[in-house]
């Protein structure tokens, strides 16, 4: 592994800063180039290009696969962690659905389910201005890691039986189809950039200056609106991918990077 060696900075011995830590950001910078595309350095290749102790390496890499940038499997080794979420923005995409098939666990947290009355979300449904609506209010993860903050509304004399429903671990447009047999089948969205609040940073675990994406969706059954839905998605995990071809209707999608 030339290349690997002749590219390696050196750890600084005297520094306060610990072994392993220089380690793993040494071995950040070398991702971020593009290093290790094909293959990951074993432990061994750090231990004698980095000279460093066997468990020194073993945290830095452990470190790199908390994070999600690298995993390891059992005879097969360490390798950087490209998975990507995509699903068609046109398609009235689920985060989901696009989480579970990527076959990473998700869960929600649900921090309201109640009702409410707010004037401005009515107003998007076509309803009145005191017209009650149902409120859903999530923080969506993938495995151990805060990807977005859900708020959904929908008309509560449509809604209500999704009061009772357990939103952890199962999606709005299912639990529509299974205790209502209706489910938005058209709408619009609309994407643009945020920074977000700092309670909104805290929640997501985004450092002061990042963005977000913000989408703002309306669903319709029919013709009828039944959902308007603000998501804010971490801006560090997410892009927004368009396939064209000439002459042909265009696609976004939108990516998760790992």
């Amino acid at each position: 592994m030339t290349d690997f060696a002749d590219l390696a900075e050196p750890l600084e011995r005297s520094s306060d800063v610990p072994l392993w830590a220089q380690l793993e950001r040494e071995l950040r910078r070398r991702m971020e180039l593009g290093h290790f595309a094909d293959r990951f350095p074993t432990d061994r290749e750090l231990i004698e290009v980095y000279e460093v102790s066997r468990h020194t390496a073993r945290h830095a890499v452990a470190q790199l696969g908390a994070d999600g940038i690298v995993r390891r499997a059992r005879g097969v080794g360490t390798s950087v962690d490209h998975r990507t979420f995509e699903r068609s923005l046109g398609a009235l995409y689920s985060l989901f659905q696009v989480v579970e098939e990527a076959g990473i666990e998700q869960h929600s947290v649900v921090r309201a389910l109640e009702r409410v009355t707010d004037a401005e979300v009515a107003e998007r449904l076509d309803l009145d201005p005191d017209t009650e609506l149902v409120l859903i209010d999530r923080i969506r993860y993938a495995g151990d890691e805060p990807l977005a903050i859900d708020r959904i509304w929908l008309p509560a004399d449509v809604a209500e039986p999704l009061l009772d429903a357990d939103f952890t671990h199962t999606s709005l447009y299912n639990e529509l189809e299974r205790t209502l047999g209706k489910r938005p089948g058209e709408g619009w969205e609309q994407i643009h950039p945020k920074i977000p609040t700092a309670d909104e940073r805290d929640i997501l675990g985004l450092d002061e200056g990042e963005a977000v994406f913000a989408i703002e969706r309306l669903g319709a059954c029919k013709g009828e609106p039944i959902e308007w839905r603000l998501t804010l998605i971490r801006g560090d995990r997410f892009t927004f991918v368009a396939d064209w071809t000439a002459g042909q209707r265009n696609e976004l999608r939108i990516q998760m990077t790992r």
